[in-house]
């Protein structure tokens, strides 16, 4: 058996028990392994894939763990969730909020930001129920690689605006827990921007020879800090200029 071989059965086993494991780094020690091992991992999922997830946006975060460029996840239906989200499937969740884009056309060939900005249909308010199958969070690049950008669920609001209507950049974000203000921040937070972010996937997918298409959502990253969550409390994020998105964590929501 190979170190990619371990490293996604260690992870697989994680996610089957509930039991969150030791890290991968061990057995895989360099990005292009760390997307061999999500790519294997995913390839084991039979609900149809929606889109992508960028994560590694913020610039602290980064520097937290000694890279230089974000990553990238694989959403599939059955990560979305609407009003409820079951805690219970998940292992170490916290909450970040975001905004999605939903696209009108494919993403190939050559890209720029003019380009990026024509696929974009629509953009939503969403937040990203992340999620870590490695005990405590303690995490480098290639270990949340390996993990499909640590994953959860996510969460999309019901409005939906053009890129015609609002900047995603000039957004401000502000996330509550019931009434407790637990996260804010700005599109700028984004890489810059959010369509900046969403230009770095498309090209890095292009790369991988799997790019984005028509119909998939792509959430953007992080526009401020994630925060933990805990069985029962409602979250709500308001995205200026874009709307609110919430969610509801139940042990057994009905």
């Amino acid at each position: 058996m190979t170190a990619i071989d371990q490293a996604v059965d260690r992870l697989a086993d994680a996610a089957v028990t509930g039991q969150p494991c030791r890290p991968v780094r061990d057995l895989v020690t360099d990005v292009a392994d760390a997307y061999e091992v999500q790519r294997r991992l995913n390839a084991r999922r039979t609900a149809p894939v929606t889109g992508r997830k960028i994560g590694l946006t913020s610039s602290a975060v980064q520097q937290q763990l000694g890279v230089d460029q974000p990553d990238f996840g694989v959403l599939f239906a059955d990560m979305e969730v609407t009003r409820t989200a079951p805690i219970g499937r998940l292992l170490q969740p916290k909450v970040e909020a975001e905004i999605a884009f939903v696209l009108a056309a494919d993403l190939a060939g050559d890209l720029d930001p003019a380009t990026v900005r024509a696929a974009v249909l629509y953009a939503v308010p969403a937040l990203e129920i992340v999620d870590s199958r490695i005990a405590g969070w303690d995490i480098t690049i290639n270990d949340t690689v390996a993990d499909n950008a640590s994953s959860g669920l996510y969460v999309l609001g019901s409005q939906r605006l053009p890129l015609t209507a609002f900047e995603p950049v000039e957004t401000t974000m502000r996330m509550y827990a019931g009434d407790a203000l637990v996260s804010q921040g700005t599109g700028a937070a984004c890489l810059g921007d959010p369509l900046n972010a969403l230009l770095w996937l498309a090209r890095t997918a292009r790369d991988f020879d799997d790019p984005l298409r028509a119909g998939q959502v792509i959430l953007s990253g992080a526009l401020g800090p994630m925060a933990p969550i805990s069985p029962g409390v409602t979250v709500r994020a308001e995205i200026s200029g874009l709307g609110t998105v919430s969610v509801t964590f139940e042990d057994d929501p009905s």
